[in-house]
């Protein structure tokens, strides 16, 4: 038989289980919810949710891996990321465990994925009174920002004599940046001497800015008259103004080209016009400093070229730009997401001009728009150019350009009210 004293201690002991037994449940519980974290590639991350005014994403370390064709992956960084509660619904921050993410707010490279035109709520003080027609100062670096976290407003449109000190381009060969290209930039600014655009827009507090684009979807469309109301009017290459003024305006406050695409005709350049160089390739800048110290070309015909170059730009040397190359480096790697070729130029890595010059604009202007981009693929004999008469169907695979990711760029630009495409091509 089992002393009494014994069964009094077992009798105990099994209380004491059935006690406990909960209690350890609970505590497992407790522990393992603690564990629990969202992932945003791979990283831990806790969320916060104010129900106010945003999603607070925060981390313990940031860290930049490389995605695919070269674009770079955040971690969320230890900044604060910020975006409206509109703009993200709480099933696209799922926590997830074993380091494997199920769903994202942002896409590969850093824009968020639910994109409308509604004014985000932290700008909605700021921009949400102003009165109809009225010009938004830096509404177009402001929402941005808020589609693309790492987006940073600095970056001056021309190169000055202080070139050398911007880190971002002084990196990268041509086209994405100018090392190598040092001695002959110097030489040229000594020349032009002026870096911005007129003592009249610089003075401006907020500037609307339209880029120009050279599509056929302009034609027949009479917005010449609206295009003239922007204070910046931008045109590309050798787009005429001259006999389609009607559909295209009057004004142009520059023009945006390169060697090969640059006007050939003297006669056809505009008066009171900004010449900005956009250069590709390392000849390209020898090509500007004849061109700004009137010296005979070396080169004849197309010798280095794709197509011939112009001889003589009717300009002085004071009305000529070097546009940032940073523009190209941050449309192709950051927006875009084309491969970076180890920062050289390569097959499907070049952003059009178009998408240079709306870069740009995001970069220096308060109120961007576009007209005349997009090409409508499905209608083969539709006009390619608004002034002459190759059709659509002309169009070829392109080698440096990947049109479909630079559509599909564009389109969160217009998606998200941040340009207005006039034409609606995009």
């Amino acid at each position: 038989m089992v002393p009494c004293e014994s069964l009094r201690i077992m009798k105990v002991t099994h209380k004491l289980l059935f006690a406990l037994c909960p209690m350890l449940v609970l505590v497992f519980i407790y522990y393992s919810s603690g564990k629990l974290h969202l992932h945003l590639w791979g990283h831990k991350s806790h969320v916060h949710v104010e129900t106010s005014v945003s999603v607070k994403v925060t981390t313990d370390k940031p860290k930049v891996t490389t995605g695919p064709n070269g674009a770079h992956r955040y971690g969320a960084s230890n900044d604060i990321i910020r975006a409206s509660l509109h703009m993200i619904e709480p099933k696209m921050v799922d926590i997830v465990s074993a380091g494997q993410i199920v769903n994202s707010a942002f896409d590969n490279q850093g824009f968020l994925l639910t994109l409308d035109g509604k004014l985000p709520v932290e700008l909605v003080h700021q921009y949400g009174n102003l009165s109809t027609g009225a010009c938004k100062p830096g509404f177009a670096a402001a929402k941005m920002a808020a589609i693309f976290p790492k987006f940073v407003k600095p970056a001056p449109m021309f190169l000055d004599r202080n070139f050398k000190r911007l880190a971002k381009v002084n990196n990268y060969l041509p086209p994405f940046g100018l090392k190598t290209q040092e001695r002959i930039i110097d030489t040229i600014l000594t020349a032009t001497k002026a870096f911005g655009l007129s003592p009249e827009l610089d003075r401006l507090t907020c500037r609307r800015c339209i880029i120009v684009g050279n599509g056929g979807i302009l034609a027949n469309k009479s917005l010449g008259s609206r295009i003239d109301e922007y204070d910046i009017v931008v045109r590309l290459n050798e787009a005429p103004v001259s006999g389609y003024t009607r559909d295209v305006g009057t004004k142009t406050t520059m023009r945006i080209t390169y060697p090969e695409g640059a006007i050939q005709k003297p006669e056809r350049y505009e008066k009171d016009s900004l010449f900005v160089f956009s250069a590709f390739k390392p000849l390209d800048f020898k090509w500007l400093r004849h061109i700004i110290f009137r010296e005979k070309l070396v080169r004849q015909g197309s010798e280095g070229f794709w197509k011939s170059v112009a001889q003589f730009v009717p300009r002085e040397p004071s009305e000529m730009r070097i546009l940032n190359p940073y523009f190209i480096q941050e449309a192709a790697f950051q927006f875009i997401g084309l491969p970076m070729n180890n920062g050289l130029m390569g097959k499907g890595n070049i952003p059009t001009l178009g998408t240079v010059a709306i870069t740009m604009a995001l970069h220096n202007c308060d109120e961007v728009a576009v007209a005349g981009f997009g090409y409508d693929m499905n209608n083969p004999h539709a006009p390619l150019h608004y002034y002459e008469t190759v059709k659509m169907s002309a169009i070829k695979e392109s080698w440096t350009h990947n049109i479909s990711k630079e559509k599909e760029f564009l389109q969160k630009l217009v998606k998200a009210s941040i340009i207005t495409d006039l034409t609606k091509g995009i």
